[in-house]
């Protein structure tokens, strides 16, 4: 099933996202304390951990995580920068140390860039960093059935391939090669859906292939299926990055296929980042998605 929500603007309605986070529901923030002595949980954070190699090359995460006894959800950011640029701790991603506090194994990664190496280079390691989380859930103390992904701008893009296409024709680079690439849902936050009739969408240019083709080949709207990943989708009228138009096809196929997603659609809040009311939404998905 999917469902539709709106957004408008009130004066006031920072205090009143504020309020809304401060009244998450039980189920995510029960992890902040810990069940035996009633404190906080201590959370780990390591940065730059090297989730895959490729061609003797490190790629990069930051994590967190708080030690509990209890299985942890997971969740995976990918930044934006249209595939060449941004970095694991810009506005574009999640702060891992605030997730792991929500109670997640969190988890923001770097990935190869157009300017280093051709796309879909960005999309295997995105890959590799899943099959990295299935590989060491033993060792992070994850749940594997709820594995979430999340990105903004072309990370939105890259989760929502994800999503809709899974491995698609690409061989898996970066490691952990016999790991899944399972989870559980993704959240798509201002993100392209539609390469072709983006300003931008001719960045995604693979070495040696039809860039039409390619370009078709990349963009979830033609992969939507009705057991494509639930998916939340996150957009505002006033994006000049990605225009709604993009966002709404997207929307449309979802519907078409009957696929399970969830619209938030705001008049004034431009190319959205990762902000309180995007968390308050995200949180709240990965509840109802939870099995």
């Amino acid at each position: 099933m999917h469902s539709l929500s709106f957004s408008v603007r009130f004066r006031g309605c920072r205090w009143l996202t504020l309020a809304v986070l401060l009244s998450l529901p039980a189920l995510l923030l029960a992890q902040k304390t810990d069940s035996a002595s009633g404190g906080p949980l201590k959370i780990v954070h390591q940065e730059n951990v090297v989730y895959g190699q490729v061609h003797g090359a490190g790629l990069l995460a930051d994590i967190a995580y708080p030690e509990s006894k209890t299985k942890l959800p997971a969740i995976i950011s990918v930044h934006g920068g249209r595939w060449q640029g941004g970095h694991k701790r810009d506005a574009s991603t999640i702060k891992v140390e605030q997730w792991a506090g929500f109670g997640f194994f969190s988890m923001s990664l770097d990935y190869r860039l157009v300017g280093c190496t051709p796309a879909p280079a960005c999309y295997q390691d995105f890959q590799c960093a899943i099959r990295y989380v299935h590989a060491h859930a033993a060792q992070y103390n994850i749940d594997t059935r709820r594995i979430f992904l999340m990105g903004q701008s072309a990370g939105g893009h890259l989760v929502s391939l994800a999503a809709t296409l899974g491995d698609g024709p690409w061989p898996r680079t970066g490691g952990w090669e016999k790991a899944t690439n399972e989870f559980c849902a993704a959240i798509s936050v201002a993100a392209c859906y539609e390469l072709p009739t983006l300003s931008w969408g001719k960045i995604w240019t693979p070495a040696g292939e039809d860039p039409d083709k390619a370009r078709a080949l990349a963009s979830p709207v033609n992969h939507v299926r009705k057991d494509s990943k639930p998916l939340l989708v996150m957009h505002s009228d006033n994006d000049n990055s990605v225009p709604i138009e993009n966002a709404l096809r997207m929307v449309e196929a979802l519907k078409k296929a009957g696929a399970d997603f969830t619209f938030h659609h705001y008049p004034d809040k431009g190319h959205m980042g990762i902000t309180d009311e995007v968390i308050e939404k995200s949180l709240k998905f990965i509840k109802e998605k939870s099995p």
